[in-house]
């Protein structure tokens, strides 16, 4: 039986070997790197693989062939126009994990293995910002593809455009744009300054904005033109130029958009294989409506742990797959190792969901870790104290107790104190909002501890272990079990490159099982496994 396949010649493989047996087709799945010819054996007509050996168009002796499947590599997986606007070898991203816990080295690794880091400046201060672009500048100019992460701050507007300014002057070519809401006159900015047209009429732009998005009305600002008003404003700011105003209007904001799915930290927990396609759809709707002649890649994010994952997103048309979570357990990561022995025991129902410390007041919620920590429910107490009482002084003696011994380690009096010290330099305005507001001051003294708890798992506190707040997805569990037993178990050998490689190396054993039995060859189910290996 050919399964209604036409026989197009003969494989003979006398310097090759024919798979048909279920214990021999799984090799013939790891033989992805060479042609794989599908061929008919016997009067039952039972189908395997060839690997090797040589092909002849015409029936002669050998085994009738019923289909070629050219050879696969990883490199291939994504959109190749994806590798040649960015110069890159893979279509493989590290996300931007925010302060500094995507750091220079992980940044660094990514770029010489041919891959695409993003610096974690979120939650950083500018001047530490510019420390870490100072040191990618030395390290990797513009010789290989870096970016660096450029964070909604509704806080504080003023941020954005400080690390813009930051960005520009180091001439970072690639930003991560994560947890926008709306455009806003600094990603703008960004995008659109030094865009230019060449001499044959082709526009040229240098700087390439990654909208890390979740849903279809924020993703449709990106893949829009920017709107007039905030073009015009900016050109009267003396921020963009006449004539990169006038390019703005056919360019998109963004032309590489990261569909972010249920992840660590900002996430919206929508299924990969629902919110994908529709953000697709919606590409090839704004794509139409507003004439563009290039394309606007699109990639995917979130619960991206195993080579099932990787090769499922790119199936449905991913242009490069981001991963986020399971890079924090890496040894480049900048976080503890502490953090790190925690992360690489999570299983996948170790996360909850925790108030955000930027959003606080909105009731926004990150993702973090579970397992090892009280520091979600001890957030949801300060969220479920904010949203009850008015004022600090409002709440209940026995809860305001609690509260201080517990989560802050101290009195209140003496929290505000510290928060309204790190405000005089930081912003004062919020420090006369909260002499103003006793709820504002409320929210101020609570935002300290959720902003502390990020940072004792990057230092190490193990006598803050306990409230850590460690930002994390389902693909960390998803990870964890897939590399049991293998010399990836071990944070220690975790490398972001040998988590990268094993990842799509994973991914295109994977493709290749899922085409070969496509066309009718009986993989069996024991072959969709692909084990970790050190990879060069």
């Amino acid at each position: 039986m050919n399964n209604g396949l036409p026989v197009i010649g003969t494989w003979s493989g006398d310097s090759g070997t024919a798979h048909f047996a279920p214990a021999s087709l799984p090799a013939a799945v790891a033989a992805f790197r060479a042609p794989a010819f599908i061929v008919r054996d016997g009067p039952a007509g039972v189908v395997g693989v060839g690997v090797g050996g040589s092909f002849q168009t015409q029936q002669t002796a050998g085994y009738p062939c019923l289909g070629v499947l050219p050879a696969l590599y990883p490199e291939w997986l994504g959109d190749r126009g994806f590798l040649e606007a960015h110069g890159l070898r893979f279509p493989y991203v590290a996300g931007a994990m925010a302060r500094g816990i995507a750091s220079e080295a992980l940044v660094i690794e990514m770029a010489r293995a041919g891959m695409l880091g993003f610096f974690g400046a979120g939650g950083l201060s500018p001047a530490r910002v510019e420390q870490g672009l100072v040191m990618l500048t030395e390290a990797l100019g513009d010789r290989l593809p870096w970016g660096c992460n450029l964070i909604h701050s509704p806080q504080e507007p003023e941020l954005e455009q400080i690390i813009v300014g930051l960005l520009l002057r180091y001439q970072v070519r690639r930003v991560e744009a994560s947890a926008f809401m709306a455009l806003t006159p600094a990603v703008v900015r960004y995008a659109f300054s030094g865009v230019t047209r060449d001499a044959t009429g082709q526009i040229q732009r240098i700087n390439h904005v990654f909208a890390k998005i979740s849903r279809p009305e924020v993703a449709q600002h990106f893949m829009a033109p920017p709107p007039q008003a905030m073009v015009d404003a900016l050109v009267q700011a003396g921020e963009l130029t006449a004539n990169e105003a006038a390019l703005a209007r056919l360019l998109p904001v963004a032309e590489d958009i990261t569909v972010e799915s249920d992840s660590g930290g900002h996430t919206d927990n929508r299924p990969l294989g629902s919110l994908f396609p529709t953000i697709t759809q919606l590409r090839d709707e704004l794509v139409a409506r507003h004439g563009y002649t290039r394309p606007i890649r699109v990639g995917a994010a979130g619960g991206l742990g195993t080579p099932e994952a990787v090769a499922a997103a790119f199936a449905m048309g991913a242009a490069f797959v981001l991963t986020g979570s399971v890079n924090q357990s890496c040894i480049e990561a900048g976080v503890s190792a502490d953090a790190k022995a925690l992360l690489a025991v999570a299983e996948l129902a170790d996360m909850t969901m925790a108030p955000s410390a930027d959003m606080f007041e909105l009731g926004v919620k990150v993702q973090v870790l579970k397992r090892g920590t009280m520091f979600a429910s001890r957030a949801a107490t300060l969220y479920s104290l904010y949203t009850r009482f008015p004022s600090l002084d409002a709440i209940p003696a026995d809860e305001l107790a609690r509260v201080e011994q517990q989560l802050f380690r101290q009195p209140l009096g003496e929290v505000w104190e510290d928060v309204r010290k790190f405000f005089e330099v930081r912003g004062p305005h919020e420090n006369e909002r909260a002499e103003r507001d006793p709820k504002h001051k409320m929210a101020l003294v609570f935002r300290s501890y959720l902003g502390r708890s990020s940072r004792w798992p990057i230092d190490g506190d193990v006598s803050r272990r306990l409230d850590y707040q460690i930002w994390c997805g389902p693909a960390m569990g998803a990870f964890n079990a897939w590399v049991k037993g293998s010399f990836l178990e071990q944070p220690e050998n975790r490398t972001v490159v040998q988590v990268a490689r094993n990842l799509l190396e994973g991914a295109a054993y994977m493709t290749r099982a899922a085409q070969l039995r496509s066309y009718g060859v009986p993989i069996p189910a024991a072959a969709f496994n692909f084990r970790p290996r050190p990879l060069q």
